[in-house]
């Protein structure tokens, strides 16, 4: 008999785990998120790398999830991946500009602000696959 696996449900568990671990990062070494985001703006190599990445890690994981219509963690993975596909191609295309936002956004609300909402995103991500497997 074969056994079942809850895609949906392990994807959300390690996207749940990378969301509390950056957000854990932020809070024991404040300006870190920042950090990282002047590394793009100033290594053009970097900057694409992580755009590849985000692109193939993004479409793994569209692809890997099954669509289900009546699954909600189904439909937010699905979505989560199809987004993060869409921001390594961003990334790749208007790198300046991508970078310049995401600075905005760091200066604008405050990186602990941003970690603390990391971190109940990935606790719920957690939760919500712990629950099915």
């Amino acid at each position: 008999m074969a056994e079942y696996h809850d895609i949906p449900a392990w994807i959300a568990l390690f996207m749940g785990l990378y969301a509390l671990s950056a957000s854990i990062g932020e809070f024991f070494n404040p300006g870190y998120w920042a950090r990282l985001i002047e590394g793009l703006e100033t290594n053009t190599a970097l900057g694409f790398l992580t755009g590849i990445v985000c692109i193939a890690t993004g479409g793994l994981i569209y692809l890997a999830s099954p669509w289900n219509p009546d699954d909600w963690l189904s439909i937010l993975v699905t979505v989560m991946g199809g987004g993060m596909a869409i921001e390594g191609c961003v990334m790749l295309a208007f790198p300046g500009p991508f970078a310049r936002m995401a600075r905005a956004m760091l200066t604008t609300a405050s990186g602990r602000g941003w970690a603390a909402f990391s971190a109940l995103m990935g606790a719920a991500l957690i939760a919500a696959a712990l629950v099915r497997l």
